[in-house]
């Protein structure tokens, strides 16, 4: 029997969230579970892909429920027929544990989803947005199933989120009007109390440098036109083989999140040359940690990070080194940038998140449950 709830105000909510341990999906779900805690809100989290690190497992274990699907990842799938079972799996998670609300971090797992429950779907990415942004064409063939498993899943959903305002417009233009959507900013709880108190050096760029969309090739190559080293944190070999080889520029391979963060703090510059991202989660820890930002002139970036950072046309090597070795020559302007990235970062913190994200939880799950209680 689900639970009568009388109190709108201090409502309890719990809600059913996917989650993967590859990308910065695990980031969001993490950072918000933490933040919405005070809010009454608790979580059953159902991990699909790769298994988490001991160490995820521990966080995600201290803040809800954990679930291991063994399922694949839609990007990771080599065809639909594999992601077939998660829609009915997950209605049965969200029934035996009488969550008031399901929250689903690809579109993909809202497609054929039976449930009476409201159902939030967030896109952090997907590959038909990867190809328009990075390739500047729709899925090729093998790919192309991605489009319309996606919009039937955006179909399916009572609420769309997008984590910027650019990659909502990026939705829009691949799967064409998107009814209820909204933009709830990414964030993140990285405090400015963490960035390194001694002098800083170096540059650091942090991504998944065997996706071509972090263009880690334009860093490697400004590497050999820096005066500063470049250090290189993330992984370079991907789940499906996909491998970058690191020839001038430092490798610091993967590191934990709290290690990335003192390696942000310690910086002198934070450098990204992303054809595509979402929301950039990386840049926005190293701007909360008072480090300057040199950024490709991309619309997300754009967005969030306009009159804040010095911006580089993406594939411009020698572009990157010229801002990067201003910066490192120009000790006020690189106190004025970093300055003004971290008052930007202010405006991204897991508290407004939590707030916003709350918002939407009740917009849906309030209604359903005084219809339930009555």
């Amino acid at each position: 029997m689900r639970r009568r709830r009388t109190d709108k105000a201090l409502a309890p909510l719990r809600v059913l969230m996917t989650l993967d341990a590859v990308g910065g999906v695990w980031r969001f779900g993490m950072d918000l579970a933490r933040a919405l805690a005070p809010r009454n809100v608790t979580f059953v989290f159902a991990i699909v892909g790769p298994p988490p690190a001991d160490e995820q497992q521990q966080e995600a274990e201290a803040l809800g429920e954990v679930i291991h699907l063994a399922e694949p990842l839609d990007w990771l799938a080599q065809a639909e027929g594999e992601l077939a079972h998660i829609p009915a799996r997950l209605a049965d998670i969200a029934d035996r544990y009488e969550v008031d609300l399901i929250h689903l971090n690809a579109p993909t797992q809202a497609a054929g989803l039976e449930t009476a429950r409201p159902v939030v779907v967030m896109s952090h990415s997907c590959v038909p947005t990867w190809f328009q942004a990075v390739r500047k064409t729709a899925p090729p063939e093998g790919w192309q199933w991605h489009t319309g498993l996606n919009r039937r899943g955006i179909s399916r959903a009572d609420v769309v989120l997008a984590p910027s305002r650019s990659h909502a417009d990026l939705m829009v233009a691949t799967y064409g009007a998107i009814r209820n959507l909204r933009v709830v900013h990414n964030a993140t709880g990285a405090a400015p109390n963490i960035a390194h108190r001694g002098p800083r050096e170096g540059v650091i760029a942090v991504g998944r440098w065997w996706d071509e969309a972090k263009n880690g090739a334009v860093l490697d190559a400004v590497a050999l036109r820096t005066t500063s080293r470049l250090t290189l944190i993330g992984s370079t070999n991907g789940p499906n083989g996909e491998k970058f080889n690191i020839r001038n520029a430092l490798e610091a391979g993967s590191l934990s999140h709290a290690e990335t963060l003192e390696r942000m703090g310690q910086a002198e510059v934070f450098v990204s040359p992303s054809l595509y991202e979402p929301f950039g989660l990386a840049a926005l820890e190293a701007a909360a940690c008072r480090t300057p930002l040199v950024l490709a002139d991309i619309p997300t970036y754009r967005e969030v990070w306009d009159s804040a950072a010095l911006f580089v046309p993406p594939n411009d090597p020698a572009a990157y080194a010229e801002a990067i070795e201003r910066l490192l020559s120009e000790r006020q302007l690189r106190e004025i940038l970093a300055q003004l990235a971290s008052n930007r970062a202010t405006r991204f913190t897991p508290v407004r998140q939590a707030a916003a994200m709350r918002a939407v939880y009740d917009s849906l799950a309030l209604p359903a449950m005084s219809m339930n209680a009555g």
